[in-house]
């Protein structure tokens, strides 16, 4: 009897990665990731960021017939199908379902001034009282740049659609989306439950051009017959998960419960967290989403604290501080004799753009009170990671603040989270127990499809084959050291954006 898999597709803006999980084992039976450079993104003018929508389609393509012949998988061996994508994108297609222009994606800027004059003009409180955020750069903002700016491509829009949105049509021929991925585009009413009609109105979009809201897990629809002759799965072949590349993030940590967080420090780094009741912070410095689990009877959300110069910075240092040629356990051995705290000197690690945990402001990196008679090469090391864990928890200061209790965080192994320098000090600042995890963005896809068609009861039972690689528990007896480190960290941080 021939072994059968859930289909994981992860849509980033840098590749498309598939897996093939065993259905009854739960492990990944193969994984892989096209382009093997990485995709292009088109900047016409500064500020822009636009992806061709058909190259992310050839790219899954690609994956899928790769993973298949790696797992030796035949089209009826595919039980489900799972969609994770980059966040706070925009597609647009016509009547034909063909795509009207370049997607604008996640890091694209230009629609800031919308965002900014929706706050101003339907009122801070409206807003986050029922979008739970300031409209900000998302979805809808984008959409309203592209009325105002291309008004014949948009008199031509059918329906506009998030990138995984744009995937499972493609798979299906069939336009649909969740509440979670309109709430990530901040077209969703938290407090109406339903789409947020009054920014729709504001922007003087026809709300006819949002697509129909099913559920995140369900059989949302199924393989075309077209898609099957161009993909090589079997039609019929039920689509029953999709959620953006941070929520996804966490369910694949098994993290679904008021309380548990979700953390990846890579270029840049996000602590994701769950929320059990609907809040936000006034100052839109975290960004609150519905999770995979929020239902229009229970509030699950998701808060969102992404920060820019995390894996950045400690790239940066090697390049350019650490003796050549250095690796980066190597940069932690230059550490093993300096104090927690480096004695004094601090790295304040915002120098890669504008912050919104500090209100969009755009500080630059800094490096406070070094000593010429003291501080060496390891000084510098070192506190740059403390920086970047103290800037970690300055974030989750204002996650506390809206009522999440941090007590464990979930990780990947991988990327900062493979430095025991900068866990051991997320720890101790935090308080925090970190465990780590062994999973991606296409195996959670693959696991969440599992949970969508039914095979899987619940998360507990989906993850139960999730393997735990380390934990690592808050160094109590220097407690009081990291929490002094991480103050003198703040009154610097206080003297520039004040």
């Amino acid at each position: 009897m021939s072994k059968r898999y859930f289909l994981g597709l992860d849509v980033g803006s840098s590749s498309v990665k598939a897996s093939l999980v065993d259905t009854e084992s739960g492990k990944c039976a193969a994984t892989t990731f096209y382009p093997e450079t990485e995709a292009p993104i088109i900047a016409i003018k500064s500020g822009w960021a636009e992806q061709d929508p058909e190259m992310w389609w050839t790219n899954c393509k690609l994956c899928i017939n790769k993973v298949k012949e790696m797992a030796n998988a035949k089209a009826e061996d595919i039980a489900a199908i799972g969609i994770s994508y980059q966040m706070h994108g925009l597609v647009c297609v016509d009547k034909n379902l063909e795509v009207l222009r370049p997607a604008i994606i996640w890091c694209d800027s230009r629609a800031v001034p919308y965002g900014e004059k929706a706050f101003r003009g339907i009122g801070a409180d409206k807003c986050l009282g029922h979008l739970l955020n300031s409209p900000g750069n998302f979805t809808a903002a984008k959409l309203a740049w592209v009325k105002d700016n291309e008004p014949d491509i948009y008199n031509k829009v059918y329906k506009f659609m998030l990138p995984g949105d744009y995937i499972a049509m493609k798979l299906s021929g069939i336009v649909n989306t969740t509440a979670s991925g309109l709430s990530e585009g901040i077209l969703w009413d938290f407090k109406e439950k339903k789409t947020a009609d009054f920014l729709l109105d504001f922007y003087g979009i026809d709300k006819s051009l949002v697509p129909d809201v099913v559920p995140t897990f369900s059989i949302q629809s199924t393989v075309s017959a077209q898609s099957a002759a161009e993909t090589g799965l079997k039609e019929g072949t039920p689509i029953s998960y999709r959620a953006g590349d941070q929520p996804n993030n966490a369910l694949s940590l098994n993290v679904f419960n008021p309380g548990e967080i979700a953390s990846t420090a890579g270029t840049s780094g996000v602590v994701y967290g769950v929320l059990g009741n609907v809040g936000y912070d006034k100052k839109s410095r975290v960004n609150t989403f519905a999770h995979v689990n929020y239902t229009e009877e229970q509030d699950r959300l998701g808060v969102l604290l992404c920060i820019n110069g995390t894996g950045i910075l400690n790239a940066w240092i090697r390049r350019n501080i650490a003796p050549e040629g250095i690796s980066y356990s190597e940069m932690n051995e230059l550490t093993a004799n300096i104090p927690i705290g480096s004695e004094g000197l601090s790295v304040i690690p915002f120098g890669n753009g504008a912050e919104r945990v500090l209100e969009n402001k755009e500080t630059g990196c800094s490096i406070h009170g070094i000593n010429f008679n003291k501080h060496n090469k390891g000084h510098i090391i070192r506190a740059a990671q403390e920086g970047i864990v103290f800037s970690f928890c300055y974030g989750m200061e204002i996650m506390g603040k809206m009522g999440m209790d941090i007590r464990k965080i979930h990780a990947g192994k991988a990327n900062m989270f493979l430095s025991p320098l900068f866990r051991d000090t997320l720890a101790g600042v935090s308080g925090a127990t970190i465990e780590l995890y062994e999973t991606d963005g296409s195996v959670g896809a693959a696991k969440g499809a599992g949970m969508g068609c039914g095979f899987y009861k619940d998360n507990n039972e989906a993850f139960a084959s999730l393997e735990k690689l380390a934990v690592i528990e808050p160094d109590e007896t220097h407690r009081q050291e990291y929490l002094s480190a991480y103050a003198q960290w703040k009154e610097n941080l206080n003297k520039i954006i004040k």
